[in-house]
């Protein structure tokens, strides 16, 4: 397939990609080639970008682990079929999502349902996995806990204070700003985190599910009873936790890692239903859609935390 592309490409880290002009990739046996429509601009993107991921992509590149758009050519999706597309690799170890074509492994495009937004398709499965995964896999809520979830308006934390609440918890929903206090879903009492302690969220809680990271983390950790859980999802706040292991030891508290990478496959029946749920409005996930060539603003948006839910490149 000949005619011109455009693409992202990251030249050096710590500096953002360049929109450049580069051909359509030929189609290859076991690819597909994607016209894309949504690319995600998530936080472990940013990371890739900033040469601060433990897995990077040899320079020049094409950053961008998940997005959607239409199958042009491929010996195992129908042509004209929305996917959207991430493992593999993608934007890690090879050229992502963020470019107009992409050409992938056959096994890195998923069938997504006819109609559904490519924004959201593109966007959906890390905040439904990690949620999922946070909630029922790893903190294992039950019914009646009362449980914390910090960065509440942000796409992880506020559907996991959606899935929380479905579990039967009783969720508190904490935010660093108060302009984001009524973005937190109406299923949780909303607190700032400036105001963290045990009066502002009436106790102790059960579980908290941490998407931020830094001092929030620390804070939120003096919160939970004893024998309680954390799961520690983000570190968009501070990538390090100093802790003084007497008083980590009196606490017995668990802190326990959440990574999709290692987990897609457990949970990726019960994220494909949750797409369902988000197309009908029955589950919210807020998107942003910003061009390619605003870049730098996305990019700004979702480093300053002002970015509300997903931050998506609309390439249609």
């Amino acid at each position: 397939m000949s005619g011109k592309s455009s693409a992202l490409v990251l030249e050096r880290f710590g500096a953002l990609p360049r929109l450049l002009e580069r051909p359509v990739p030929e189609a290859q046996p076991g690819q597909t080639l994607v016209r894309m429509l949504a690319a995600q601009v998530g936080h472990l993107d940013l990371n890739v970008v900033d040469g601060k991921f433990g897995i990077l992509p040899d320079l020049p590149a094409v950053p961008g682990t998940n997005g959607a758009g239409l199958v042009l050519a491929s010996d195992t999706h129908p042509a004209g079929s929305l996917v959207r597309i991430n493992g593999k690799g993608l934007g890690l170890r090879r050229d992502g999502c963020w470019r107009s074509h992409a050409l992938v492994p056959d096994a890195t495009a998923v069938p997504v349902p006819e109609g559904t937004d490519p924004a959201l398709a593109c966007g959906f499965f890390t905040p439904a996995g990690t949620a999922w995964a946070a909630v029922h896999s790893v903190a294992d809520v039950r019914p009646g806990e009362r449980v914390l979830v910090t960065g509440a308006a942000g796409a992880v934390g506020s559907l996991t204070v959606q899935v929380a609440a479905r579990a039967g918890a009783e969720v508190i929903g904490v935010v660093g700003r108060p302009a984001k206090l009524d973005r937190v879903p109406a299923a949780a009492k909303a607190v700032l985190a400036g105001d963290l302690t045990a009066e502002a969220v009436g106790g102790p809680v059960d579980a908290v599910v941490d998407t931020v990271g830094g001092p929030v983390l620390r804070a939120a950790l003096g919160l939970v009873r004893p024998r309680g859980r954390v799961a520690l999802v983000g570190y968009t706040a501070g990538r390090e936790l100093t802790v003084d292991l007497a008083d980590f030891l009196l606490a017995d508290v668990s802190l326990l890692p959440v990574n999709l990478m290692t987990r897609g496959r457990e949970v990726a029946v019960d994220v494909d239903r949750m797409l369902g749920e988000l197309a009908a409005g029955e589950l919210e996930l807020p998107v942003e859609r910003h061009r390619p060539e605003r870049l730098a603003e996305a990019v700004e948006r979702l480093r300053t935390g002002e970015a509300v839910g997903k931050v998506v490149l609309d390439f249609s």
